[in-house]
């Protein structure tokens, strides 16, 4: 309740740009008159997860960028790959930022049966 309540004011400060105690007044009222969601809640231990995920995703999109710079790559192919049990779509969406924020990867399609379609860029293969 509180973490939605902090999200929502800082949404309106956001659009607002002002701080003055009426615009606060009126952004706790609004924050506090705005339905909640009514979808099931996440596991805490999911999101910390994709947030450690995320938090990582950083540096290795720098390796990628520089790999990509250095040592093109020139294959190409699409892979599938399987969507963890019971999500939720707020975590599908964080799932789809993560493989979509390295340079390599890109989801082309989610797939309702619980696979994301991988679009990736990788090294031709000697033969």
């Amino acid at each position: 309740m509180v973490g939605h309540l902090i999200l929502r004011l800082t949404i309106w400060f956001l659009l607002t740009a002002n701080l003055s105690w009426p615009n606060i007044a009126i952004g706790v009222a609004i924050a506090l008159i705005i339905p909640r969601n009514s979808t099931n809640p996440e596991r805490l231990k999911e999101w910390l997860s994709v947030s450690g995920k995320l938090l990582w995703a950083l540096p290795i999109a720098y390796i990628e960028a520089f790999e990509l710079i250095f040592r093109p790559h020139n294959e190409e192919e699409i892979v599938l790959e399987q969507v963890a049990k019971a999500r939720s779509h707020r975590l599908v969406f964080l799932d789809i930022l993560l493989i979509t924020f390295t340079p390599k990867t890109i989801v082309v399609r989610y797939r309702e049966e619980g696979w994301y379609e991988v679009h990736r860029v990788v090294r031709r293969k000697k033969k």
